[in-house]
């Protein structure tokens, strides 16, 4: 369940980032909100999750998520580009995270 927890923390971290970004700098009202909700929402999950799991490894994949889950999603709904060296660093992020948690604690 703590995975779980740790899942949902980490989308909801890719929520409030994008979120923050349809916010223009917390002048546009509702994305605002939703950041704040968002924001709020992943520390209180994470913070579940990190009752269970180590923290130096719930938070290396809370954050890799969030790498992840915002730069795909900078580049379908924002149209940004990475170069071949940013992709190849988010490619090695994967690979971290699936080994701190195949080589890691269940």
């Amino acid at each position: 369940m703590s995975w779980v927890l740790l899942l949902i923390a980490g989308i909801l971290e890719v929520f409030w980032a994008v979120m923050m970004k349809y916010s223009q700098g917390f002048t546009v009202l509702a994305p605002t909100i939703l950041t704040m909700i968002g924001y709020i929402a992943s520390a209180v999950v994470l913070s579940l999750a990190i009752k269970r799991l180590p923290l130096s490894t719930a938070y290396a994949i809370w954050t890799g998520i969030g790498i992840i889950g915002t730069s795909v999603l900078g580049i379908i709904l924002f149209d940004e580009r990475l170069t071949v060296a940013q992709y190849i660093c988010i490619l090695l992020i994967v690979f971290g995270i699936a080994g701190i948690r195949v080589m890691g604690h269940n």
